[in-house]
């Protein structure tokens, strides 16, 4: 695999998420039988910003997929802290394990240069609202990693690529929401 651009295939990779041994993006976009499906690369679930997203994406799941869409989020936590900290499968989306960073560097997801990168753009205005809710966990994976979103049709084409450009560079539930839509 290599880093992705719109109109590529996504490679169909393989996967485990905290409540199943394992799966793959085929698998998961055609069970949902979705016509957009979103592949939502966060950094680990400690992270405020990952749970603050999460959350919201939890809080707007019917609205966000109302037109057919659906998405996962890709954390480099392990299956064990994701259901430490929610129990039972209690998110309305797919949570995928990738504690060893494989899909991340097979996607060229690269961690940031250094904290400045990371923390660029609006991220410290997001921090600042997610602290109302969240706090920091348990630290897990590269410290310093990136977000990137890849969107595909039902045939796993690339609708829509965005490797972050900082920590809190990822759609928020009304984007989500757009680029999920089809036309």
């Amino acid at each position: 695999m290599a880093r992705l651009h719109q109109g590529n295939r996504m490679p169909d990779f393989q996967f485990c998420t905290p409540y199943e041994e394992e799966g793959s993006a085929r698998e998961l976009v055609e069970r949902g039988a979705y016509k957009r499906f979103a592949f939502i690369f966060l950094r680990y679930y400690g992270c405020t910003l990952c749970q603050y997203d999460m959350h919201r994406y939890a809080e707007q799941y019917s609205e966000i997929t109302a037109k057919g869409g659906g998405f996962c989020v890709v954390l480099q936590s392990h299956p064990e802290t994701i259901r430490r900290e929610l129990g039972e499968n209690t998110l309305p989306y797919t949570v995928i394990c990738d504690p060893e960073r494989r899909l991340y560097e097979a996607l060229e997801i690269q961690p940031a240069a250094d904290s400045s990168q990371l923390m660029g753009g609006d991220t410290r205005a997001k921090v600042q609202e997610a602290r109302k809710w969240f706090t920091h966990k348990e630290y897990e994976g590269e410290e310093l990693q990136m977000p990137a979103v890849f969107v595909v049709d039902r045939e796993l084409l690339l609708t829509y690529v965005r490797y972050g450009e900082n920590a809190g560079d990822v759609p928020g539930p009304e984007e989500l929401k757009r680029l999920l839509e089809t036309g």
